[in-house]
This record gives structure tokens, sequence and C-alpha cells, in this order.
């Protein structure tokens, strides 16, 4: 049984940063123990980091969300806490300049996992994205997402993401 752990955007920016929200830190230490679990079990590990260049606010998504964040390289961009201590025990990292990341789904499709569990922010946007990517790539693989391990600023929208996901047949643990 081959597994992958994919960490979406815990990125400094999404916790504390310009688009942080409270309880997000919250995150890091249940983040931290998920891949120390991941990888003592002989898991691969994935990033995705939400990554976008100084003329963000020029784009489609920047004139829909008018907050530069994450920008390649900024203090922002980097990850959070405990959790950036695993980047160096990554399989792999993907940049990501749109909230979901078909490079994603070509490695998890290439990468052959019978099971992909998603953890990470944000819940109802690049979390959602992300796992309907993996759903696609790998149609017969078990596809979870830790709702302990993920959240939003909008605690409606969060049980949305979740509940819709569940209806896509996305595993939905720990609610």
């Amino acid at each position: 049984m081959k597994k992958a752990l994919v960490v979406v955007d815990y990125q400094k920016d999404f916790v504390s940063g310009s688009l942080g929200f409270p309880g997000a830190e919250k995150l890091d230490e249940k983040i931290a123990a998920k891949i120390e679990e991941n990888l003592q079990s002989g898991g691969d590990l994935i990033f995705t980091f939400d990554t976008h260049g100084e003329d963000y606010l020029d784009t489609l998504e920047g004139k829909n969300l008018p907050v530069l964040h994450c920008v390649k390289g900024s203090d922002g961009w980097k990850l959070y806490g405990k959790t950036g201590d695993y980047l160096q025990k990554a399989a792999a990292v993907t940049e990501k300049g749109a909230f979901g990341s078909l490079e994603l789904g070509e490695l998890l499709k290439k990468g052959q996992y019978d099971e992909v569990e998603f953890v990470g922010l944000v819940s109802s946007i690049c979390v959602i994205s992300n796992a309907v990517i993996a759903k696609a790539a790998l149609p017969e693989a078990q596809i979870t997402v830790d709702a302990s391990c993920t959240a939003g600023a909008d605690k409606n929208l969060h049980q949305e993401a979740l509940d819709v996901m569940a209806g896509l047949q996305i595993q939905i643990t720990n609610r």
C-alpha cells in the first residue's frame, strides 16, 4: 500500500500573515504529528506552496482576492512553525500559482498511490481544489482529508467544503 500525505499551503501568510485567521496556528502541532506518523510508516510527504509574484494584484485571482500574499521568497511564503521543520524530508514540493495544482495531480498519478491524505489550508479553497484533483488523478485510490488538520476563516464554508468533499467520495476523518 503506497501512501502520500499532502500538506497544502501551510504557509505563514495563511496562518499569521496577510490572510491569517484565528485558530490556524493551532493546526501546527497536529500537522507536525501527522507528518511524523506518516514518515514513520513509510509514507511520502508532499508540500504545496501557494506561490505568487509581485504582480499578484493584477491577476484574476488577485482582483477577486485583493490581498498580496505568498510572494515567492518572502517570509509569508515560507512554511509555518514545526511543520516547516519537515521541508527537507519531503518527497516532493510543488509551487502552485492557482488554487489547484495539475502538477500535483500528475505527481500523484505517476506515484501510483493507493492512499492520499490531505491536511493544511484553506479547507474551502486550496484543500478542496487539490483533493478533487487527486480524486480525478487516482479514481481508485482512497483520498482522505483530516478535518482536525484543516480549517478556514469562514467556519460555515469550512463545514460546507467538508460536506462537498464527502459527497465526492473523499473520506473525511476526525470531524
